[in-house]
Parts: structure tokens; sequence; C-alpha cells
């Protein structure tokens, strides 16, 4: 199986080709503030290096969200473009997952990634490895960084914390962590394009394209003003319309 995997849900963009589990090529940009500009440019960079057409596709795996609005939509938009345009199966894996899957499946933790959601509060889920493959254990939720720090203190039991502790975050947080909770080190806090298209080479794909919609967790703030000024108007997905 041929799979493109596309993730500009945060800072970075990472984009990798991969056959049958095998890592063709890979490439990562960690400074650049448009992904709009650079993930066509970078996916037809590396479909040339490794001398394949857009015909050889047989999957697109997208990071579906949560993260940066606008990162994304830039990605799940391209993902539906070309997986429509060229016939071939489209795959969305959570954002979180990927930074989750930057740990070895030795581990026995469990494994709560996180991205900055601004004013203290973070995207975070919970996951871990069961037979080799990794398993949600609670759902990926927007929270205030110390609620969540808070409530696995109360579990007591280990867990693992893979994501950056941007300066936004620490102006709501002290940076002390329980015992039971290890921060890992910020390479890990790196998505992996590689392990997006491990994650989406055993999902199902999806069954209807066009409805495929990023999953933001939270209203864009002109969702939110709008439910202000239309607040007995029925919920529709303007996301999906759009």
């Amino acid at each position: 199986m041929k799979i493109l995997a596309i993730d500009t849900s945060n800072h970075p963009l990472a984009i990798a080709l991969v056959e049958d589990g095998k890592l063709l090529a890979t490439t990562t940009y960690n400074m650049v503030k448009n992904h709009s500009i650079y993930v066509m440019p970078t996916i037809d960079q590396l479909m040339k290096q490794v001398h394949w057409e857009p015909s050889d596709l047989d999957r697109v795996v997208v990071a579906q969200g949560p993260g940066s609005y606008t990162g994304v939509r830039i990605a799940v938009t391209t993902a539906k473009v070309l997986a429509d345009t060229l016939n071939c199966e489209l795959v969305g894996v959570s954002s979180l997952a990927v930074l989750a899957a930057n740990v070895p499946p030795t581990s026995q933790a469990t494994i709560v990634p996180f991205f900055d959601a601004r004013r203290g509060n973070v995207y975070a889920g919970g996951y871990h490895w069961q037979d080799g493959r990794l398993v949600q254990r609670f759902a990926d939720t927007h929270v205030a960084m110390t609620d969540l720090v808070e409530q696995l203190k109360d579990q007591q039991q280990p867990f693992l914390m893979v994501g950056e502790l941007t300066k936004k975050i620490n102006q709501h947080f002290d940076g002390q962590f329980p015992a039971n909770i290890q921060l890992l080190p910020a390479n890990y806090a790196l998505p992996s394009a590689y392990q997006l298209a491990m994650l989406g080479a055993v999902e199902k794909a999806v069954t209807d394209i066009d409805g495929f919609v990023p999953h933001y967790l939270l209203l864009t703030e002109a969702e939110v003003e709008w439910k202000k000024q239309h607040p007995n108007a029925p919920h529709r997905n303007y996301v999906q319309e759009v």
C-alpha cells in the first residue's frame, strides 16, 4: 500500500511517503507559519524523489485535529481534494495520537499528548500500547493544564506527557508535575508523518469523503459569535457546508 501522510495541525509541518510500512521519504518543517504555501510543493517534491505518480497513491492519511484551526483545515482540505480527485482512500487520525505514537510500544504507562490551546488550556488525550497497537484510553478533550495535571495526579498511576510547555501554558501553569507524571523531552513533541502513516494504515477508510471534517473540539470564534447573535437557531455543521 502506498500512503501519503500529511500533518499541518500545529506549528510543525510533516509529510511522508510510506510503502507497505517502509518509509521512503519524509520532510518536517518546524519554522514555517503559512502551511498552505508549503504543503503542496513539499508533496510534489517528495513524490518526484521516489518516482511516484499521483495515480500511484492508495491512501491519504491526515492528522484530523485537534490543533490550530487554520492548520487542521489546510491538511484536511488538501487530503480530501487529493483523495477525491485521485479516487484513493482517505483516513483521518487524531493529531494527539500522532504525538503519542512517538513513545515506544515497550512503555506500559499511559501516554498523554497535549497541544497548547491558549489561555492556559490544552488539547489532550490518553493513549496506551496494547498488543503493538496504540489504543485510546480517554477521549481527546479541551481542558485547563492545571486541571489536567490534577486529574492525572488523583489516578495514582504512571503517566508520560508528550508536548511542548509553551510560554502561554506556563503563564497559567507552574510547571510542577507530581511524582506519577513524567514530561518527556522536547523531541517527543515533534509529530512524525511516518507514525501518522502507520496509524492510518490499520484504520478503515472513510466512506463519505465530502462529509469528512476536522476535529476541532471547540467552535471557531466566528461560530461562537454567530451563536450568541442567534441563540435559538438550530445546530448546523458549518464546517462541512463550507
